[in-house]
């Protein structure tokens, strides 16, 4: 029995497999489109409070502004994670059609026996684009997805999988694909992975889907499992009316607890691996898109991962894992690292809830009248207008999940869509040859 596999507790104790984004070193493809000495930091350091009260940005404490080419670096998050009860982490993986991209710290922590954590792989597989800048057509790196690409790809992960400390489920490998979706033909591509590494001695492996992008089912691709993604799949209370902006904000703001409830009450057949974040506010990449999850205490985290580890520990899952996004996300202020505002209270809260501790019976954080604008008088007239506002704005949302579950209806509105900004591009010049 491998040292993963020993992690399996008898008492039905799910494992805590926290995902971890290698984006944190410097690659000439970055150099390219970014500027020379372009990383994760370069985002996360420019992001500034949009409303008063807002935390932003978010700064590295114990690790500092660090660079995963370092081993000791990669060594001291490894401890850090242990010390606080986290198993394994799963490493988001760039392919592309054979080319590999952020792959320095992932291919030196397999070569490094003293990097002992158990990890798994996340095929990212979305094209990469200028989204940062608004620009979210402008495609830098694609999927191609070529006739070879599904044997190459599953031939690239061997040295992974066949390592010893690779997460395995049932005595399975643990492969999570990040937007099933997208492949030509999953079901294929599922099948064409597991006949090969039958083939070659590793055995049967668990292919699972991320539930992102509004999908929530595994298994029209033929995959073994699900795991949640939150925020991903979300259509809370909005509550931007009720804050005070700096400037204009075309984003979303919403209270940790609405997402975390929401989560906590799913249920679904089959297997699924439920998923917490201890915070959430991409403003660092998006800015005044982004969205912000208020609230994303220490506090509030511990009771959502304590609420879920008791949920995993109550289902028919053999050998439960429960997913925490993220390790180190800071341009998505969504990290269990360290920082200067929390210290390592949020690790603090992810031993207290692996441990069992249970010291909070509900959420205990929202919004405080220092963050939200202060209420005026209101008339039953504006009373309707926010109602019919917050109304329309699920409706909407309930729509866009809808047209996303069905491609050839948002291909065909994005159809619609062009026609009407070359009629309204048009209509525009010819008013102007008129005047």
């Amino acid at each position: 029995m491998d040292s993963v596999e020993k992690n399996s507790k008898i008492d039905n104790t799910p494992r805590l497999i926290a995902f971890y984004l290698t984006q944190f070193h410097p690659i000439p493809e970055n150099d390219s489109w970014w500027g020379k000495g372009f990383t994760e930091w370069t985002n996360v350091t420019k992001a500034t409070p949009l409303f008063e009260g807002h935390y932003q940005p978010h700064l590295p404490s114990d690790f500092g502004f660090y660079d995963l080419r370092v081993k000791e670096t990669r060594h001291e998050q490894i401890k850090y994670a242990k010390d606080y009860g986290v198993d394994g982490f799963c490493y988001y993986y760039y392919w592309f059609s054979g080319k590999r991209i952020l792959h320095r710290p992932l291919d030196e922590m397999l070569a490094d026996s003293e990097s002992d954590m158990p990890f798994c792989l996340c095929w990212a597989n979305e094209n990469w684009s200028r989204r940062w800048d608004a620009a979210e057509h402008d495609v830098l790196l694609a999927q191609r997805y070529l006739p070879d690409d599904d044997l190459n790809f599953i031939k690239s992960l061997v040295p992974f999988l066949k390592d010893p400390r690779y997460i395995r489920v049932e005595g399975k490998p643990l492969l999570i694909v990040y937007r099933p979706q997208h492949l030509p033909n999953a079901r294929k591509t599922a099948n064409i992975w597991r006949q090969y590494c039958r083939e070659i001695g590793i055995g049967n492996i668990q292919i699972v889907a991320a539930l992102t992008h509004g999908n929530y089912d595994y298994l029209q691709f033929g995959f073994d499992g699900g795991v949640e993604f939150p925020p991903h799949n979300i259509s809370p209370p909005w509550i931007n009316d009720s804050i005070a902006f700096k400037d204009p904000f075309k984003g979303g703001i919403c209270e940790y607890r609405e997402i975390a409830s929401s989560y906590l009450q799913r249920s679904r057949d089959g297997l699924i691996y439920k998923t917490v974040f201890p915070s959430w506010d991409n403003t660092a990449r998006r800015r005044h898109r982004s969205l912000i999850v208020l609230n994303g205490t220490p506090e509030n985290y511990e009771y959502w991962l304590a609420s879920t580890i008791d949920l995993a520990k109550q289902s028919k899952q053999t050998d439960p894992l429960v997913f925490i996004n993220a390790w180190n996300e800071w341009a998505e202020g969504c990290h269990l690292e360290p920082d200067i505002q929390h210290g390592s209270a949020f690790l603090e809260a992810t031993l207290n809830a692996k441990k069992g501790s249970r010291r909070y019976k509900n959420f205990t954080n929202w919004s405080t009248s220092s963050t939200v604008v202060e209420e005026t008088p209101s008339s039953l007239a504006t009373d309707i207008i926010l109602l019919l506002q917050r109304h329309t704005w699920r409706k909407l949302q309930q729509a866009r999940k809808i047209i996303k579950q069905r491609p050839a209806l948002a291909l065909r509105l994005k159809g619609l869509a062009g026609q009407w900004r070359r009629f309204r591009h048009a209509s525009a010049d010819l008013l102007r040859s008129k005047n």
